[in-house]
């Protein structure tokens, strides 16, 4: 399948929610499917097999109805056991190609990349999209990290044609100068889970909708009207 552009991605990790617990993931997963995300990325490493084949199942639930489609972090056999639509490989997993061996027809593929020459040899194998990063600094990569920044995204962005997403430290503010690098998209963690700290309970919908809407624009403005 191909996830259509511009791609808005929620990476979920339920320790940065008001509420930690999954039930708490599933209903926001719910709700930023219903707001306009289009790909959710589980990312809960530290849950084991049973409870994160659960985790994902419940959440291919909740946004059913929606455009949204699920991917399971580097977890193939868990994607594809609990009706995910694809698989994101970590920069250090097998390759797509091999992973598409065993997976189903259409299943989308994703990758991480740190840099261009990641990025080609991704992209030469049967890969749909890649997560390329850190592009900003961002509390959940903690310690001596090297940033991308717009210069290194625009670098491989200008290198392949598969679509590429901008991750880290990603705000409202920032995605004019991601848009302007080439990106197709982007997939973050804290530009939607801190829109709970700010917004009440019965008006997190129209929150997300508005940052969704907000990120959108700037990738896939209106037409001007003749």
């Amino acid at each position: 399948m191909a996830v259509r552009r511009p791609i808005v991605c929620l990476v979920t990790d339920r320790r940065r929610l008001s509420d930690p617990d999954l039930d708490a993931l599933v209903r926001f997963a719910g709700t930023a499917a219903r707001a306009g995300v289009n790909l959710i990325q589980i990312r809960e490493r530290d849950l084991d097999d049973r409870t994160l084949l659960d985790l994902t199942r419940r959440i291919v639930s909740a946004v059913e109805g929606t455009a949204a489609a699920v991917v399971v972090n580097d977890r193939l056999d868990v994607a594809m056991a609990g009706g995910a639509c694809g698989v994101h490989l970590r920069a250090d997993s097998i390759s797509a190609t091999r992973a598409r061996a065993f997976a189903p027809r259409g299943f989308l593929i994703g990758r991480s990349v740190h840099g261009v020459a990641e990025a080609e040899a991704a992209a030469s194998t049967d890969v749909d999209y890649l997560v390329a990063g850190t592009i900003y600094a961002t509390p959940s990569k903690s310690g001596n990290v090297s940033l991308l920044g717009t210069a290194g995204l625009r670098t491989i962005c200008g290198a392949i044609s598969v679509p590429v997403l901008a991750i880290g430290g990603i705000t409202t503010d920032k995605v004019e100068d991601i848009a302007a690098a080439g990106a197709a998209g982007v997939a973050a963690i804290g530009l939607f889970t801190e829109v709970i700290a700010r917004t009440s309970h019965g008006d997190l919908d129209a929150a997300l909708r508005l940052v969704v809407a907000r990120v959108r624009r700037v990738f896939d403005p209106p037409a001007a009207s003749a």
